[in-house]
């Protein structure tokens, strides 16, 4: 028989489904059991209503290189700055213990991707990599495009790999991407203020 509990009330734990003991509010104003939360923050430090982060998230992304160059060249939509041409470079490698198949080797990859170089896309690449930096942009799986498993995937940050284009080929214009993408970092743990 299927459990379909389901939370009856704020007084209730949202991860145990049960009345909540030891009770523990986290600044995001969400309460839990304390025993629960903190078997939750063990796997992912958020908030498992609204996502908030406690502490730095570190990703299993391998070890590789980002860089970052500035372009004379204009994004569409942007056409009053130059851009930004972020480069990233994997060699290949062998999974470690947090990756899904330890011991089993993954090729190399190399990744462009593009931003204005405006306020707001000085702003992102800061973001980007603090990403980096917290192994958080990649990760090793099966490809959706190739459908190669142990390979090395984007990990839910997207990018805009494609000058132009616009969003159905990953490029430009594209007004809103500088705010989605500071969306999927903020769910990643990655803000300004950490």
């Amino acid at each position: 028989m299927e459990n379909t509990r389901v939370r009856k009330s704020t007084t209730d734990c949202a991860i145990c489904l049960d009345t909540i003991h030891e009770k523990k509010t986290l600044k995001c104003s969400h309460s839990f059991c304390s025993a629960c939360i903190d078997s939750v923050f063990k796997l992912k430090p958020a908030c498992p209503l609204c996502n908030s982060y406690y502490g730095e998230y570190t990703g299993t992304q391998p070890e590789g290189t980002m860089t970052a160059t500035h372009s004379w060249q204009s994004l569409p939509g942007f056409e009053h700055c130059g851009s930004i041409v972020i480069q990233y470079s994997f060699p290949a490698g062998t999974q470690g213990p947090e990756h899904p198949n330890p011991g089993v080797r993954y090729s190399s990859t190399s990744r462009t991707a593009f931003l204005p170089a405006s306020e707001e896309g000085e702003k992102v690449l800061k973001l980007l990599r603090k990403a980096f930096d917290r192994r958080v942009i990649f990760t090793i799986g099966q490809s959706v495009t190739t459908g190669l498993d142990n390979v090395i995937t984007w990990n839910d940050i997207h990018h805009k790999t494609n000058m132009a284009g616009g969003p159905q080929c990953f490029g430009y214009p594209d007004p809103e991407y500088l705010f989605r993408v500071q969306e999927e970092l903020r769910l990643k743990g990655v803000t300004q203020d950490d």
